[in-house]
Formats: structure tokens, C-alpha cells, sequence
């Protein structure tokens, strides 16, 4: 079995945003030469998401008004978390949404249902953060 390992760095310039990573993932699987296997895709920030959904933008709108009803980010002093820092609600955003997701590689491609895309989501941007993707098989 072969194993591949890819980071990609991205430094969203406002606070939030969700960010279509398909095309680079997919790129990472033609490098990995991997044609049967998995492809795990995770954030490794505390304060950002990957998930699969639709890449439609009304969808994406909804996404950020529900995270903010269930988790607002002001005011700052509603969270026992916020002192040093004012991103409570982000790590609230990133459970909800979800660390990491898991795709099939079938035949050297992603195999997915119909509209399923992967996206990043920044929670508690401005500053540099990574996405690892990894891929097992053969």
C-alpha cells in the first residue's frame, strides 16, 4: 500500500469564509499516482472546518447565519474561553461543522455523489493556516 502526504497553507483575509478545495485535493490524488484507496482531508486549526456540500453560494449564506445564531461571535464576553484571545465562537463554528472528511478514490478520482464538494471553513481567519490531506492505497 502506498501512502501520500500533502499540505496546503491558506491565509483567508477576513475573520470568516468558506473556501472550495475540491480542485486542490484533486490535484494532491493525481500526484499521489493512487487509484484505489482513501482520502482523508482535515483541517489542522482548532478554529477552521472541512466538509462536503453543495458549492452553491445561497447554501454558504446559510451556513454563516446559522453558525452565527448558534454560536454569535459578539458579545466577546459571553465566552468563559475569550480573554487572551476573542475566538470562542470559532472553536464552537468548527465542532458543529466538522475536523475532517473522509472520500473513496475510485479508479484515481474522488468518488463522490452528485454535487459533493470539499470545502474548507475558516472561522478565525487573518493568519496562515493548513490543510493536510492524506492518501492511502494502491
Amino acid at each position: 500500500m502506498k501512502s501520500y502526504r500533502k499540505v496546503l497553507t491558506l491565509n483567508i483575509p477576513q475573520r470568516r469564509q468558506c473556501v472550495n478545495i475540491t480542485r486542490e485535493v484533486e490535484k494532491a490524488l493525481a500526484e499521489s499516482g493512487i487509484r484505489e484507496g482513501l482520502c482523508l482531508v482535515n483541517a489542522m486549526h482548532i478554529t477552521a472546518s472541512v466538509f462536503i456540500n453543495d458549492d452553491e453560494s445561497g447554501l454558504h449564506a446559510d451556513f454563516e447565519r446559522w453558525l452565527e445564531k448558534l454560536a454569535p461571535e459578539k458579545p466577546y464576553d459571553q465566552y468563559a474561553h475569550n480573554g487572551f484571545e476573542d475566538n470562542a465562537d470559532a472553536h464552537l463554528k468548527r465542532t458543529v461543522m466538522g475536523r475532517e472528511v473522509v472520500v473513496a478514490v475510485t479508479e484515481g478520482r474522488l468518488d463522490f455523489g452528485p454535487w459533493e464538494q470539499i470545502f474548507y471553513g475558516e472561522f478565525d481567519g487573518r493568519r496562515p493556516k493548513k490543510i493536510l490531506i492524506k492518501i492511502i492505497g494502491e
